[in-house]
């Protein structure tokens, strides 16, 4: 577990800017986490309700689905931060250093710009719901810039974590890739 907790503070340093990214980005996936949890209480109380009680449910199904999308968007920066999402590393292993830091440079810059493209359309997307008083077409009716408001958090979390793991590598806090050095 050592090994585990040092290799993300090394991605940070004594940056301070760094560290209050990471401990956004980890209270975003105790978040996730805690909204996956609920997600599945909300399915066994369902299941309860239909099954046993022998009754219809009116808004369990929706909110597990909000929940679930809402848990992985909200989860991506901590993904991004303990870099657990699928990583193909074939190219950046086989450049020398220099390149391997250019090109993560490049990476991250158009990843950064790509999810900015995003966020601003999640963002409007979700004002549009709130200024539009926008309801689901369900019995339960719930208000939709509530479960829309994961959109522009999530991508924006998403956004300051991708910033940050920038910022590392061109202070040299952290290696493009994580990789070493040859």
């Amino acid at each position: 577990m050592t090994g585990h907790h040092d290799a993300r503070a090394s991605h940070t340093g004594n940056n301070p800017f760094l560290k209050a990214v990471a401990a956004l980005s980890t209270l975003a996936g105790w978040a996730a986490s805690a909204m996956i949890v609920v997600a599945v209480a909300v399915t066994c109380q369902m299941i309860f309700v239909r099954f046993v009680l022998n009754q219809s449910t009116i808004w369990q199904t929706e909110m597990v689905i909000y929940l679930v999308i809402a848990a992985t968007l909200v989860g991506l920066p901590y993904v991004q931060r303990l870099r657990g999402h699928v990583n193909v590393d074939l190219i950046p292993i086989l450049l020398p250093t220099k390149a391997r830091y250019y090109l993560s440079i490049v990476t991250l810059s158009m990843s950064i710009a790509i999810i900015g493209v995003m966020l601003w359309y999640g963002y409007e997307f979700w004002h549009f719901a709130w200024d539009r008083g926008w309801r689901s077409d369900t019995v339960w009716g719930v208000r939709l810039w509530i479960p829309y408001l994961s959109l522009p958090v999530g991508l924006g979390l998403l956004m300051l974590q991708l910033i940050a793991d920038l910022v590392a590598i061109i202070l040299k806090i952290d290696q493009p890739f994580g990789l070493e050095d040859r």
